[in-house]
């Protein structure tokens, strides 16, 4: 059975798609950038963009019963390759061994995005 999960303290979805969705034990997460739930980008740098986008998919996996803890893997979007290792510093803010896998990809983001990040969690029934 899919359940929706979704909470007014991340960013509502602008367009057909869920905050969440959770299937038995696995949690996926739609991607997050740099906003406030009030849809307010953070600012220019990729640190602080990477810690709300991480702060709204926290917030998102505690509506649905979750914690960072339960990522099992994490996808990361850049604008620019070159904004890798100030994303890595502030990523690493978020986790301890063992860690989720990661893939980290450049992408086309919308207009001031330096960031998006997905991910998948695996939750106790």
């Amino acid at each position: 059975m899919k359940k929706e999960i979704k909470t007014p303290l991340a960013p509502v979805p602008v367009g057909p798609y869920s905050q969440a969705v959770r299937v038995g034990p696995f949690m996926y997460l739609a991607g997050q950038g740099g906003f406030t739930a009030a849809r307010e980008l953070v600012g220019e740098d990729v640190g602080a963009q990477t810690k709300q986008a991480f702060t709204n998919l926290k917030n998102v996996l505690e509506a649905g019963g979750g914690t960072l803890k339960d990522l099992v893997s994490v996808r990361v979007y850049l604008s620019d390759d070159s904004e890798f290792a100030g994303m890595n510093e502030a990523y690493a803010q978020f986790f301890e061994a063992p860690f989720p896998v990661r893939t980290t990809v450049s992408a086309g983001l919308g207009p001031g995005m330096k960031v998006e990040i997905d991910a998948v969690a695996v939750l106790d029934e």
